[in-house]
């Protein structure tokens, strides 16, 4: 099996990590906010499971852990607007836009500069 992980890009393991995290986050948020009873606490379950299949995902890319933080951070604020646009229906302010080009910036200088 890990000879099989090794042969996988570590991107693809990061994008599943930070889809795999927002989405989480987002159903755990939703339960909390916005249910009641069993449903509530049956999508705080689900939240949970894809929270732990992150950390998961992440930690199987076959890179050092140093490595990978740049390049995740930067993929991690992509996703998190996509999918707060998707679930949520908000769209980034120019603060959150201006903001966000220099997190993904900094990611890319962190992960790509040698």
């Amino acid at each position: 099996m890990m000879k099989m992980i090794q042969g996988v890009h570590p991107a693809v393991f990061i994008l599943i990590a930070t889809v795999l995290e927002v989405c989480g986050d987002a159903i755990i948020r939703s339960s909390i906010y916005n249910q009641t009873g069993t449903y509530r606490f049956v999508l705080w379950v689900l939240g949970a499971l894809l929270v732990a299949g992150y950390g998961t995902a992440l930690n199987l890319a076959p890179v050092q852990f140093g490595q990978v933080v740049g390049l995740y951070i930067a993929m991690l604020f992509v996703v998190w607007q996509v999918i707060t646009f998707i679930a949520f229906r908000t769209v980034p302010t120019m603060p959150i836009l201006l903001g966000g080009a220099l997190i993904v910036g900094g990611g890319l200088i962190v992960t790509f500069w040698k």
